[in-house]
């Protein structure tokens, strides 16, 4: 969650700005938490309190309407019991870390990170994105190597984690 939330803020000046170098200020002028926070956070406590998930997102997405959302989910926001939208975007899979560190197998973190995603990103994309990164977080959390945690993500979801900043 630490980790998440901090990265988030870090990465808050370069939202639009892409940046690929390894040299850069951590916390720069401007630096913020932005809607990727506020839905980690409401993901952490939906699963923590084994309530819904999209009633979680629904509360703290309108407790900060401005944290910089898109267009698909301010709509998704507007309207209780809005249903998913069919995303294959990023958001599932931002929001998601809550699963790989509340899960007690892997199999698990699998089946909590599809349900984090499905309620707005159900398209396949979108869940498979979420369970690459819960997956990824449970694997390191339980010792695994990065060699081990890369051969799985590519073997599961054929994501290639061979590229270098």
């Amino acid at each position: 969650m630490l980790g998440a939330i901090t990265g988030d803020i870090i990465g808050s000046v370069f939202e639009w700005n892409n940046v690929k170098v390894e040299n850069f200020e951590m916390f720069e002028f401007g630096s913020k938490f932005t809607d990727d926070s506020v839905l980690t956070i409401a993901v952490a406590e939906a699963l923590m309190n084994k309530t819904d998930v999209a009633e979680s997102l629904y509360k703290w997405g309108n407790k900060y309407r401005n944290a910089g959302y898109g267009g698909s989910f301010k709509t998704w926001l507007s309207e209780k019991d809005s249903p998913p939208y069919n995303s294959w975007g990023n958001g599932s899979a931002m929001r998601v870390s809550a699963a790989g560190w509340i899960a007690k197998s892997l199999d698990e973190t699998l089946l909590l990170a599809k349900g984090t995603a499905e309620v707005t990103h159900n398209h396949p994309e979108g869940i498979k994105g979420a369970q690459a990164v819960a997956a990824a977080i449970f694997m390191a959390r339980n010792g695994s190597t990065k060699a081990k945690i890369k051969d799985y993500i590519w073997g599961l979801f054929q994501y290639d984690l061979g590229r270098k900043v």
